[in-house]
């Protein structure tokens, strides 16, 4: 029963302590492009951990298995989420822009199409080419 209400003090985790569990100094030499690569990965890790902690939660004695399997990952990855923010924040970068669909090709009217060029024949010899190289 002691060990069940020790988990639950883990859930209330804020920012500062999940800060603890990941490296300040890691995100300092990304650049924007990196960061905003690193900041995707990172959110869809999270993202995935909170499914499966909430899967896990259905199920008998799912509290304990969400915290035993997936509660430290997900601290560590909320700790490098804040520091790549700080980051993200600290070299004022800006989301890349969703490219554009590709613009359709226009297509040419067939009455305007030039013919297809036709293979040039081979050349009639009268006499058979006995040259050596």
């Amino acid at each position: 029963m002691a060990f069940l209400l020790s988990l639950g003090g883990c859930a209330e985790m804020n920012d500062t302590m999940t800060t603890a569990f990941a490296d300040p100094a890691k995100f300092e030499l990304y650049d924007c492009k990196q960061l905003e690569a690193a900041r995707k990965s990172l959110a869809e890790r999270a993202a995935e951990l909170q499914g499966l902690m909430a899967k896990a939660d259905s199920g008998f004695a799912g509290p304990v298995v969400a915290e035993m399997a997936y509660r430290n990952d997900y601290v560590a990855i909320r700790g490098q989420s804040h520091y790549a923010e700080e980051a993200w924040q600290k070299n004022h970068c800006r989301e890349t822009p969703a490219a554009p669909p590709p613009a359709a090709k226009p297509v040419a009217p067939t009455a305007s199409r030039k013919p297809a060029k036709q293979p040039a024949k081979p050349v009639a010899r009268s006499k058979p080419d006995t040259s050596v190289y």
